[in-house]
């Protein structure tokens, strides 16, 4: 046999080449490529059922408010529906982006629901239930929510450092020890006995502005939006352009490399999972104090771990968490009107989130398998010489 691969397979390696584009274009085209995918796979799923997945697509852009429906309720249009999605869409951003700051670090912050419900929680019966003025009581939810998140997140990464917990189990564990502890004070002290829910935040508490008449409508204001982009540049200025940011990352590409490079890596790990913390906070408070009002008892949010499928497919990048926190936003809120209007389950939207999350998982795997393709054999040759040196070393 000569060993050589048939023309077709070479064929379509290079067309596979030519789509995903060089290097540097990957960090953009292998997150479309899985968008892709996975819209291609729900269409599957949606024609199981015998619905049109186009007239599907277009049922989730109206529920989300990008396009017109056939008809609306009194004071409402396709603008208040769009205004309803950014309210869902501000926390969704926020916690993308502090599971992107622990991944630039090596961490995986699989607790970002734990988090947000305890600075959810705290943030609502401090400053929630009070009876202070506008001015002073939405400034201090958000502060309460950094504070907590952050404080929750350093835990996490000071047991990482200290007893080397790994931070997965850490953030599971977390997780359902403040789901039952949040839950226990909300239904003895706090519960409304209508909602079965914690009783609802003061008006001037509340980061989401309800029924504001503009244009003849009554529409929710997310006013916690505002922060959502300054927030994407502080972090993208912070782990780019500044010393802390450097360490941080240098900690995630190999922690023996950087302590050998005199980088304290415990501080790194501790501050990384602080500033991760501090960021699902705010997604806590904007969620809780603003879009729902209130917490629903032993229950913790999918928001927290939907932003892991978001920041997958933003590439950890916090101008691709923008957008890629928009199109699963859509797909959420829009699966709801999708759902009435077709006729199919709800679950549909979940499910295309779930293959996102699957496909978007794989980027790594095709970045390596397109480096692979484009390898000479001389490449290969010393790339294997390399690794078996590497592997003598080590031993």
């Amino acid at each position: 046999m000569s060993g050589k691969r048939p023309a077709s397979h070479s064929l379509l390696t290079r067309g596979f080449i030519s789509l995903i584009g060089e290097e540097k274009r990957q960090s953009v085209t292998i997150p479309l490529f899985a968008i892709l995918l996975s819209l291609l796979a729900g269409a599957i799923v949606i024609l199981f059922f015998g619905k049109n997945p186009f007239t599907a697509a277009v049922s989730f852009l109206q529920g989300s408010g990008i396009l017109p429906k056939a008809g609306y309720a009194a004071k409402k249009s396709m603008l208040t529906d769009l205004m309803s999605m950014i309210n869902a869409l501000t926390p969704m951003i926020f916690a993308a982006l502090a599971v992107a700051v622990a991944l630039k670090t090596g961490l995986f912050n699989i607790g970002i629901s734990g988090q947000m419900l305890a600075a959810g929680f705290i943030a609502t019966i401090t400053a929630g239930y009070s009876a202070l003025p506008a001015y002073i009581a939405m400034p201090l939810v958000l502060i309460i929510g950094l504070v907590c998140g952050g404080a929750v997140g350093a835990f996490m990464g000071w047991l990482k450092h200290r007893f080397n917990i790994n931070e997965v189990v850490a953030s599971i564990m977390l997780n359902y020890i403040f789901q039952y502890i949040v839950s226990f004070f909300i239904n003895s002290y706090y519960v409304n006995s209508i909602s079965r829910q914690s009783q609802p935040v003061a008006a001037a508490s509340r980061l989401t502005l309800v029924d504001v008449p503009a244009f003849g409508l009554k529409m929710d204001i997310p006013l916690g939006f505002i922060l959502t982009i300054p927030a994407a540049l502080l972090a993208l200025f912070l782990l780019n352009r500044t010393r802390l940011g450097y360490e941080l990352r240098v900690v995630g590409l190999n922690k023996r490399a950087a302590k050998y490079a005199g980088v304290n890596v415990g501080k790194s790990v501790v501050t990384a999972m602080a500033i991760s913390g501090a960021l699902a906070g705010l997604a806590g408070v904007t969620l809780y104090l603003g879009y729902y009002n209130s917490i629903q008892p032993r229950v913790l949010s999918s928001v927290g771990f939907d932003s892991i499928a978001v920041c997958l497919l933003g590439n950890a990048h916090p101008a691709g968490i923008l957008f890629s926190s928009l199109l699963i936003t859509i797909i959420s809120k829009g699966g709801n009107y999708m759902s009435a209007v077709m006729g199919v389950p709800q679950e549909i939207a979940e499910v295309i989130t779930g293959l996102i999350l699957l496909f978007s998982a794989c980027g790594a795997y095709i970045r390596f398998r397109a480096a692979q393709a484009r390898e000479t054999p001389a490449d290969s040759i010393s790339r294997r010489r390399d690794g078996a040196h590497e592997r003598r070393q080590t031993e």
